[in-house]
């Protein structure tokens, strides 16, 4: 088998254990490359039936418009139920203080709406497009990551998963983050994207962008959610996005790379993860993601 034929097949197998071990569970979906391909390997494992969970996305309010476009796009096209709460709705109903300052964002908040939804629909499982190579606190958590009643995770509750067999077994309040592409790479989920000839949002692609220069790092200026300080920038470049999250933590990569071909030889060249090089939110402390997810974070 080629490598890309283990990792769909191993991807496929976790989804179908989810859909036979868990009673309500969701597939999350934002319209990255990441829960794209995962919504590809669902259809892969499901279809020609439908999909055994709905696909739900926290909306932070400020996401790129050329994701939600997508997202709309595909849930229509599929025929699959699209379920989406928003953080702005949170902050009101639960009188959130939200962040101000220089690098304020909405992207923390993400987990009390996220808490919320799994509560109001009660889901059991949450399938999620995290990957082991994007950052340490990833990269030690399982495939199964349970969660307790209150969407917190604990490293030392975490389960063996020998042969590819996984624990769903839970009680009642607690919950399962699973993670089909963990072992996959970025490099993979390229590669993966090109055999298989899925469509992406064209912000992973090279284009020319208005965007802000701060701390060194390009951020875009769609939608005027950061606000220029007297030591920002505004610059033309053109640009693409290796990760698409808040537009508030997310950075842009200066590069030419407009076809598949471009981005996969630019990846193939790359020393540093897309999260790493990219999202802000990653850079606030050196535990930021593990206090997020033990916080109940994706």
């Amino acid at each position: 088998m080629d490598y890309l034929d283990q990792l769909e097949s191993e991807a496929i197998h976790i989804m179908r254990e989810v859909a036979g071990q868990f009673e309500r569970p969701a597939l999350l979906f934002s319209g990255g490359k990441d829960s794209i391909t995962l919504v590809h390997l669902a259809r892969k494992a499901f279809r020609p039936g439908k999909f055994p969970f709905p696909l739900v996305h926290i909306d932070t309010g400020h996401n790129f418009q050329e994701a939600l476009d997508f997202r709309d796009w595909l849930a229509n096209s599929l025929g699959e139920r699209l379920i989406v709460r928003y953080v702005e709705d949170t902050i009101r109903e639960k009188n959130l203080k939200e962040p101000t300052g220089r690098n304020a964002s909405r992207n923390a908040l993400q987990t009390f709406t996220l808490l919320d939804t799994i509560e109001e629909f009660e889901f059991d499982a949450c399938i999620g497009g995290a990957r082991r190579d994007e950052e340490k606190a990833r990269a030690k958590e399982r495939v199964f990551s349970v969660r307790d009643e209150f969407g917190s995770w604990d490293p030392k509750r975490q389960r063996p998963e020998l042969w590819n067999l996984y624990n769903g077994r839970i009680h009642k309040g607690e919950n399962v983050r699973v993670f089909p592409i963990s072992n996959w790479t970025e490099l993979d989920v390229w590669n993966y994207i090109q055999r298989e000839k899925i469509a992406l949002p064209s912000l992973y692609f090279a284009h020319e962008r208005e965007l802000l220069v701060r701390d060194g790092k390009l951020m875009a200026t769609a939608g005027g959610v950061i606000k220029p300080e007297p030591d920002d920038q505004i610059v033309t470049r053109t640009v693409r996005f290796r990760t698409v999250g808040d537009i508030s933590c997310t950075a842009a990569s200066e590069s030419q790379a407009n076809t598949l071909d471009a981005v996969i030889a630019e990846i193939q060249a790359t020393r540093i993860s897309e999260r790493g090089e990219t999202r802000m939110d990653d850079q606030m402390s050196e535990a930021a993601m593990e206090d997020r997810k033990k916080g109940g974070y994706f």
